[in-house]
């Protein structure tokens, strides 16, 4: 196990849940709300955030969580042609109105999900994902479990109000942070007008529900919802320079107080905080031997930014930084995470950094051992 040690001369603000003034209330108006780092996860703000209530159409980016997995694993392309179901067609609410047997890319689908918030969209890629409705949403409640949400179960994909499909700001917040992993979202929720079926008779104009992508600096998503129950909900992320904030705000009567609430939690997080970048992805931290390798050493690599969350007034602080390495089964693939560096500030762990290979490591058989080692005492190597 190898230590690195660095004192540097930065600062580090850890946000318990109440770790802002407890008599501040920038959603006054909101049921529920949390503003939450999207890279530490650190809550800035949070009010009756462990509340289950009602999200309306924020469900949906539990199901586009699911598509993006899919595509990425070569499961489905943006370019293939679904038909649609009656079952679709007939969904109700939002919609792109789908027609029974036609044919839409799936592409097209995902703008209406995205930025319409379309019903039928939905519906027509959780039969296409999981062949019906009942078990897409089963996968969703199954990674819901994975990502640890204790307080988030789905009876349905579209986000209806309906007895035992619940979740809550803090679920939302992390959900939303897992939907964020996939870079391909951003494409679409950043997106204020479109287009859908363009190349038919029955090319339809599409425009996000979502008005801070083109009103909010910095704002590129994500998603919002409503019903009678839940009231105006909203998802929005935005990013300036290295630090990037998700909002959450439930249950709010009108869609302008939703919006403007939203805007005064991201416009808190922007004016106090700041993100420093101690190393940057990529970067060589150190190195390690390996044994029962056909390499000697390997680097570790930051598979992302070594950073910490600050408050733009804090000063002077130390940080200490060590490795800790996982036990390495061969073949190791470049790439793959091998341990993780520790960011410590006054002896606690703030952050955990995934270290990765650079190369591949295969497993060094009985006799590359024995030549090696022969070698080395030929050679006289210690």
């Amino acid at each position: 196990m190898k230590k690195i040690m660095f004192l540097l001369l930065i600062s580090i603000f850890i946000f318990p849940i109440n770790g802002y003034c407890e008599s501040l209330d920038l959603t006054p108006n909101a049921k529920s709300s949390i503003l939450m780092e999207v890279t530490t996860k650190e809550i800035i703000f949070e009010k009756n955030s462990e509340e289950r209530v009602s999200v309306a159409s924020l469900t949906k980016m539990m199901g586009l969580i699911l598509f993006f997995e899919t595509l990425e694993q070569g499961g489905i392309t943006y370019e293939e042609k679904v038909t649609v179901s009656e079952n679709a067609k007939n969904m109700g609410g939002t919609q792109i109105y789908l027609e029974t047997g036609e044919k839409i890319s799936v592409e097209d689908l995902i703008k209406g999900i995205v930025m319409a918030s379309a019903n039928d969209a939905i519906v027509e890629l959780a039969e296409r994902l999981a062949g019906t409705e009942d078990a897409f949403i089963a996968r969703m409640n199954a990674k819901a479990k994975e990502l640890g949400l204790t307080n988030t179960n789905f009876k349905n994909v579209v986000g209806f109000d309906q007895d035992d499909h619940y979740s809550t700001a803090y679920d939302m917040a992390l959900i939303a942070i897992e939907l964020l992993k996939h870079e391909d979202i951003l494409k679409f929720s950043s997106v204020y007008e479109d287009y859908i079926r363009e190349d038919t008779e029955n090319k339809t104009w599409v425009v996000n529900t979502n008005k801070l992508v083109r009103f909010y600096q910095g704002a590129d998503g994500l998603k919002t919802g409503y019903d009678t129950n839940a009231g105006s909900c909203m998802a929005v992320t935005a990013k300036r320079d290295n630090l990037r904030f998700i909002a959450i705000s439930l249950g709010y009567d009108k869609n302008t107080v939703r919006n403007e609430e939203a805007k005064a939690m991201l416009d808190y997080g922007f004016n106090i905080y700041k993100m420093n970048i101690l190393e940057e992805k990529g970067t060589i931290i150190g190195n390690t031997k390996l044994e029962k390798a056909k390499l000697d050493t390997i680097d570790l690599v930051l598979k992302e930014d070594a950073s910490v969350l600050e408050k733009k007034t804090d000063t002077d602080k130390k940080y200490n930084f060590e490795t800790k390495l996982s036990d390495l089964e061969y073949p190791v693939k470049k790439g793959d995470t091998i341990g993780y560096l520790e960011i410590k500030s006054n002896g606690k762990i703030i952050k955990k950094v995934p270290l990765v290979t650079n190369t591949t490591i295969e497993k060094a058989g009985l006799m590359f051992l024995y030549l090696k080692n022969l070698k080395e005492i030929v050679l006289g190597i210690n």
